[in-house]
């Protein structure tokens, strides 16, 4: 009788301490899309779609018939959002966003955490639900969950043609500060760290954070002085997953759309020991072309230098 009690008592202390934390965190399984702002919608198109390859499902306009944001398929599930920019020589990057299996789960779970949220969950115009936050550094994150009646799901299997890759192995990120950046998407979002780097024995420049639930990551690249307005682009970026960086190089070569591309394409070894090639679209955001593993197939070692600030 005794023991029964005890082990009564130890079920409802558990359950109250489960109730004292909060809701648990529903899985983010992966890196949603990058969405940028473009001076020119039609040279961006050139871009992406002629020269790269990424196929443009649908788009959605303003009320006066001016085009709000398009959209560049990556793969099922991870896409290439481009806005016309609000203000000339502005920060290229709008947004970035992850995916989760439960929309309302995680913001009630963020809210519990002390994250600020909206008071609701909405429903896209493409018929995702989604809702916003902001991280330490004031990047707009948008968590989304895909829909079965969402215009996403409705074109899996489609616009899918050869194209330069076909994922997305992570964003880029300015970060100012490293400690708040990890307490909020390693301590609260549950994203762990698996790689630092940098390009001295001094300074940290680069913190690699994976998504909790799948395989493709946010890279924090740290300042102590953080890029003009201008030149974030080149800091804030996306990296596309090539698995032969050669035969990527060549399949861009033998695109007609290269008479329009006036940088060198130039293959190189990263810090993290991978080969890539970096793109520039017409507003000067990043593309990195990078292999998915290291020259020699050994883990690059983690940088100890100290972040910035």
């Amino acid at each position: 009788m005794k023991m029964a009690l005890l082990v009564e008592l130890a079920l409802v202390a558990a359950v109250l301490a489960g109730a004292a934390e909060g809701p648990a965190r529903p899985h983010i399984t992966g890196i949603a899309h990058m969405a940028i702002y473009v001076h020119d919608i039609e040279k961006s198109r050139a871009f992406y779609r002629d020269f790269l390859g990424y196929d443009e499902p649908y788009h959605l306009d303003n009320p006066d018939g001016s085009l709000a944001m398009t959209f560049f398929k990556v793969n099922e599930r991870q896409y290439i959002e481009v806005f016309p920019e609000k203000a000339a020589g502005t920060d290229r990057l709008y947004h970035i966003a992850i995916e989760t299996d439960n929309a309302e789960g995680l913001r009630q779970y963020l809210a519990a955490k002390g994250v600020t949220v909206p008071d609701k969950v909405t429903v896209g115009r493409i018929k995702n639900e989604n809702f916003n936050i902001a991280d330490p550094d004031g990047h707009t994150v948008e968590i989304v969950q895909y829909m079965p009646d969402s215009w996403t799901v409705r074109e899996q299997g489609k616009y899918l043609p050869d194209r330069v890759s076909s994922r997305m192995m992570h964003v880029g990120i300015l970060v100012g500060s490293l400690a708040p950046a990890t307490q909020f998407y390693g301590g609260i979002l549950g994203f762990e760290e698996f790689w630092r780097g940098s390009q001295s024995d001094k300074v940290l420049n680069w913190v690699n954070m994976r998504v909790p639930d799948g395989d493709t990551y946010i890279e924090f690249m740290l300042y102590d002085q953080l890029p003009a307005q201008t030149a974030r682009g080149t800091a804030h970026h996306m990296c596309l997953d090539v698995p032969d960086i050669d035969k990527a190089k060549a399949w861009l070569e033998a695109r007609p759309a290269i008479k329009q591309y006036t940088r060198p394409l130039e293959i190189r070894t990263g810090t993290n020991r991978k080969r890539q090639l970096n793109l520039y679209d017409p507003d000067g955001t990043r593309l990195e072309l990078m292999e998915p593993h290291t020259v020699d197939g050994k883990p690059a070692p983690s940088s100890t230098a100290t972040p910035p600030r």
